[in-house]
């Protein structure tokens, strides 16, 4: 498949599946290809399938059902805003709008694989998983509590860093592992009891939930993770830019 040098191949694959369902070639409710016949039909990697029905069903256009398969949504797709900007650390970002930046390690285990992130992480089903759970301060006041879950084989050992200031700049220095992108998802969700606590804020306040995975350079996903922001100290920016009119 021949692409744009600037344009993901997974993107690629993304846009052409989605034209083929808005031209009516599937069906709502219809069951597509398998992962195996989409690589076939498109001539690219099971990496790049699975990343272009992850946005289709982020996008609300495919639901995939455990062991049966994927199929077409039978509602209208919700409403998706994409937002491009550079892969910033927490504590540089703090440094940029000249704030205090502390992490606070919660938890720091290993766990067995399962879901909802051995999908996003594409590692087998209880295979060793590093878990993170911080609480993200600025000024001291908490703005954002966060859980991570990393394939143990390619950080062994994470569980047991005595400081972990900026994760992403942890794993190139140590692990050999440079971030090359990072795909957030965001919706409004309403703070439990706990995260509230660890929030300072009260339970039921509307907040800002993130789901992110990022992946290396060969499209190898390293790290899922699922956030939720204080509203009150946190607003989002999307940055549009028009190539093409």
């Amino acid at each position: 498949m021949s692409t744009n040098k600037n344009v993901a191949l997974y993107v690629v694959v993304k846009q052409k599946l989605r034209e083929a369902i808005k031209e009516g070639q599937y069906q709502p409710g219809e069951q597509l290809p398998t992962e195996d016949e989409l690589c076939k039909m498109y001539n690219v990697s099971r990496t790049t399938i699975r990343q272009a029905l992850q946005q289709l069903e982020l996008e609300g256009r495919i639901n995939k059902i455990q062991g049966k398969g994927t199929f077409i949504s039978t509602a209208k797709s919700g409403i998706v805003h994409h937002m491009i900007a550079p892969i910033v650390s927490f504590s540089d970002h703090m440094q940029e709008l000249g704030r205090r930046s502390e992490t606070r390690v919660l938890e720091a285990s290993v766990v067995p694989a399962g879901p909802p992130f051995q999908q996003h992480l594409e590692i087998p089903e209880l295979s060793p998983v590093t878990k993170l759970v911080r609480l993200r301060l600025a000024d001291d006041q908490p703005v954002a509590y966060e859980t991570s879950y990393l394939p143990w084989s390619l950080a062994p050992g994470l569980s047991n860093e005595k400081q972990i200031g900026s994760l992403f700049k942890l794993l190139q220095e140590k692990y050999g592992h440079r971030i090359d992108r990072s795909l957030d998802t965001l919706k409004p969700v309403i703070a439990d009891d706990d995260v509230a606590r660890l929030l300072d804020i009260d339970p039921g306040s509307p907040s800002i939930y993130i789901q992110t995975v990022s992946y290396l350079q060969d499209n190898t996903p390293i790290e899922y993770s699922e956030s939720i922001f204080r509203t009150n100290v946190s607003h989002f920016i999307i940055e549009r830019r028009y190539d093409q009119m």
